[in-house]
């Protein structure tokens, strides 16, 4: 591994943005920032939304986004404000997730992920939101992991199985995460692992005063998890989405987190060789975290591609 793939969406276009770097620290927009794919080519509400993409170990990239659009009535895809009525369904309510899958980062299948089809007991879903995917190692299957509510009542974190050709989903919702405090919630999960402990880390979104990064531990990727109180961001005003990306051939993590309230939008990001002491790395473009030619972007994720990989997409988006 040589290099960075970012993979992030912009409220203006509801489409899927790729960045590369080369260091982990600047990221350049691929296709000039423009889409590389537009939602509302590949999403039933003509726009995605909390990008996620993974690199298994069967050699594939995953992608996985909500399937949302929460501008779509302004922008002429249907008539009413939300798919249902937000009385009922709660604010940006959706159905379902758009996977894809692909060998070289260009070419793509797809399908659409409808989760009122799993049976009565999910025709009352408020939202689901925010996935991502991994290899549980445990059971040598592939697993995605997102936010899900039913009605508008307190949103979890929920996993299931899913097949390697991705567009099958294998097994029902199982809780992964519930916030201990019940009026209080936990969504955007993002897990990883650190061998040296055999410890996985679940960074989330904790709805509890003011919205910011939490985490929880576990020896088992679907727990039980051990509830740690303390934040891991430094954006007083609020964040969600986290994600952390390891540093290629460094004993050093990135904390990157969507400053939702911000404006413009942006990310902030915060530094961790041990996952107790986080250091502040500051926002896009104020420290050392630099963006070339892009901005506003939300809800990123980043996996690890060769410099050839990388080399071919620049490319690749040059035509």
């Amino acid at each position: 591994m040589g290099a960075y793939l970012m993979v992030y969406h912009k409220d203006a276009d509801h489409g899927l943005h790729m960045a590369i770097s080369f260091d982990g620290y600047t990221y350049t927009a691929l296709n000039d920032d423009k889409p590389v794919i537009a939602g509302d080519s590949i999403a039933v509400q003509k726009g995605i939304r909390d990008p996620h993409i993974f690199r298994a170990p069967n050699g594939y990239f995953y992608l996985a986004m909500t399937d949302l659009h929460i501008y779509a009535q302004k922008m002429g895809y249907r008539d009413t404000e939300w798919e249902r009525p937000g009385k009922e369904y709660g604010w940006g309510n959706n159905k379902g997730l758009v996977l894809m899958r692909s060998a070289d980062l260009i070419h793509w299948t797809r399908a659409n992920i409808d989760f009122t089809k799993f049976g009565k007991e999910y025709e009352d879903l408020g939202c689901v939101w925010a996935p991502e995917t991994t290899w549980d190692y445990e059971h040598n299957r592939l697993m995605i992991y997102y936010t899900m509510r039913h009605g508008t009542k307190m949103c979890k974190l929920y996993y299931s199985y899913v097949n390697e050709d991705f567009n099958q989903i294998e097994t029902k919702p199982e809780i992964l995460f519930t916030y201990p405090k019940a009026d209080k919630e936990a969504i955007d999960g993002d897990i990883s692992y650190t061998p040296e402990d055999s410890t996985y880390h679940l960074m989330y979104c904790s709805h509890d005063g003011t919205a910011g990064i939490k985490q929880a531990t576990s020896k088992h990727i679907t727990g039980p998890w051990t509830y740690i109180d303390d934040y891991c961001d430094f954006e007083k005003g609020g964040c969600e989405a986290p994600h952390i990306y390891k540093l290629i051939g460094q004993n050093k993590w990135l904390l990157m987190y969507d400053c939702y309230r911000r404006n413009p939008h942006n990310f902030g990001f915060a530094e961790t060789s041990n996952f107790k002491d986080f250091k502040d790395l500051g926002l896009f473009d104020k420290g050392i975290m630099k963006r070339t030619n892009f901005s506003e972007q939300k809800h990123g994720a980043v996996c690890h591609i060769t410099k050839k990989e990388a080399k071919k997409l620049e490319k690749y988006w040059k035509k």
